[in-house]
């Protein structure tokens, strides 16, 4: 399964580079960043590094907001420092998909980072080849262009009418439905010959929230993380084990006092732990996901 979208090609100033602080929640005990300690890169190295100057800022003084729909993100080697910044490496690319009729029917902004860090020491004397650079992570993250405040019929944005962007972005992206991101890797071993609700129902309140005036999107995973983590625990399996690979798609967002369950399947994958399923309401289990999720652990 080739998890990680491939890197486009694009013009100069949609790339740089920029450096991310990290916080101790972000370093497991043997040194390697979680997963949910990467995609704040994104904001580092894309949105204030690079569209901050570019005129693409100016779509929102138009009323045309990104709206994520989907993350990829892969965990690297180990053990850094806490008190080191990453380096990222990152580009974004304008594109657009088109639907069954040939039509545009989404502008995306899609969003890459690679990381490195240099070897460092957690906790005793410092690491064997301490200093040198090493790869520990890299993010994508995939936008649809939207006037989100306008009336439903006038949302859909085609054509970006501002100024030094070109209306159409000539490169054609694929859509990924959030249900594709059920289908398993080929060669896995299920668990769950079906899916399984997780024991412990989700209630959100406002420390679930951000700005965004909506649940935080890395509260879907994390939530998701502990109940593949109990899954495995049921197996009678490890669970001294780390997320390695995420892809999580958004349908629609959660709200403080939504009440809400994982339903998941515990896979194996080689010697890796992996789960797959959906974050629903608690009280429609069987209605339309809030977000698709897979997630592969490694020890």
């Amino acid at each position: 399964m080739n998890w990680f979208p491939d890197l486009p090609e694009v013009p100069k100033e949609q790339r740089g580079g920029g450096q991310a602080a990290l916080r101790y929640e972000d370093v497991s005990q043997d040194g390697r960043l979680m997963l949910l300690g990467l995609p704040h890169t994104i904001g580092d190295v894309i949105w204030r590094g690079l569209i901050a100057h570019h005129p693409l800022v100016a779509a929102s003084h138009r009323g045309i907001i990104p709206i994520l729909h989907r993350f990829v993100i892969e965990g690297g080697e180990g053990p850094v420092s806490v008190r080191v910044p990453l380096t990222g490496d990152g580009r974004f690319q304008l594109a657009h998909t088109v639907g069954g009729d040939g039509a545009v029917d989404r502008l995306m902004i899609n969003m890459w980072v690679d990381l490195t860090a240099p070897r460092g020491r957690v906790n005793g004397p410092p690491p064997p080849g301490a200093g040198e650079m090493i790869f520990v992570g890299r993010v994508f993250a995939e936008h649809v262009l939207t006037r989100l405040f306008a009336p439903p019929a006038e949302r859909k944005v085609v054509r970006l009418d501002v100024p030094g962007v070109t209306p159409l972005p000539p490169d054609r992206w694929t859509w990924r439905a959030p249900e594709e991101v059920l289908a398993l890797p080929p060669g896995t071993l299920l668990l769950d010959e079906n899916p399984v609700a997780d024991v412990a129902p989700m209630v959100f309140g406002l420390n679930h929230t951000d700005s965004n005036q909506h649940v935080n999107s890395l509260i879907h995973p994390r939530l998701f993380q502990d109940a593949a983590l109990r899954r495995f625990a049921a197996h009678g399996r490890a669970t001294t084990v780390l997320a390695r690979r995420l892809e999580i798609a958004y349908r629609k967002p959660c709200f403080a006092g939504d009440r809400v369950r994982v339903i998941l399947r515990a896979f194996t994958d080689g010697e890796q732990l992996g789960a797959v399923g959906s974050i629903v309401s608690d009280d429609q289990q069987d209605a339309r996901p809030y977000c698709t999720v897979q997630m592969l652990f490694g020890k």
